[in-house]
């Protein structure tokens, strides 16, 4: 037999059991970690459970393996930069938020922000964004509204606790609802974040969106590592 039928015939099948393994990997729940050091973890992973991903909750660096997202959770940032530090966690942390989709509320939206305000903080700079803690009072002036979003279905009930207000943000930060014409819900790549508390309702768009970007962030990445040398992967 032609040599380069026999080739052809072996990258045919190559490719097929890629897409047969890409199959099966996509029918899996995805697996969402959810950072325990403090603050509402336990609603953050009961919202993705019902949601119908598999969560785990993360404490320590080594529980990143595996992961196909992570949620970053309200609290108090500064008593989560303490639990970082103290654990040498944070340096890990901010290496897996820039390569992994990541969904990150309130506390969580101070910490993945580029700049810190009132007062100044260490953080993990990942999104384009200056965010000013405490922006809106102290917790007594915590509030419920029912708010507009870019995501489809109407109006979307927010719970804001000691909420965060994004001042600023870069031109690759999509906006995808306001508050008083600041920024709460915003998209940078494979990062969602929310200065709200979306595991505090029961409308489940924000965390059904979350599973969408890492899905496409999951299927991406197995198709590149599933490809066959010399065949190109699809888009």
């Amino acid at each position: 037999m032609n040599p380069g039928i026999i080739q052809t015939k072996e990258a045919m099948a190559t490719a097929t059991n890629a897409v047969a393994q890409q199959s099966a990997e996509e029918t899996k729940p995805l697996t969402i970690g959810v950072l325990a050091l403090q603050g509402d973890y336990e609603a953050h992973a009961r919202a993705f459970a019902q949601a119908g991903a598999r969560t785990v909750l993360v404490r320590k660096p080594e529980e990143l393996k595996g992961l196909d997202g992570l949620v970053l959770p309200g609290g108090e940032s500064t008593t989560m930069l303490k639990f970082l530090e103290k654990k040498g966690f944070f340096d890990t942390l901010g290496e897996f938020v820039a390569n992994t989709p990541c969904f990150a509320t309130c506390a969580g939206c101070i910490l993945v922000a580029r700049e810190v305000l009132h007062p100044k903080q260490r953080s993990l700079g990942v999104l384009d964004a200056t965010v000013e803690r405490n922006a809106y009072g102290r917790q007594i002036d915590s509030t419920i509204l029912t708010l507009p979003t870019e995501l489809p279905g109407g109006p979307l009930e927010m719970v804001f606790i000691r909420a965060p207000r994004i001042t600023r943000v870069g031109p690759g930060v999509e906006v995808l609802a306001k508050r008083n014409g600041f920024p709460v819900l915003v998209r940078q790549g494979n990062l969602l974040v929310a200065t709200f508390h979306p595991e505090m309702t029961s409308d489940a768009r924000v965390q059904q969106l979350f599973l969408e970007m890492v899905r496409r962030h999951k299927s991406g990445s197995l198709q590149s590592a599933t490809a066959p040398a010399g065949m190109p992967t699809t888009s």
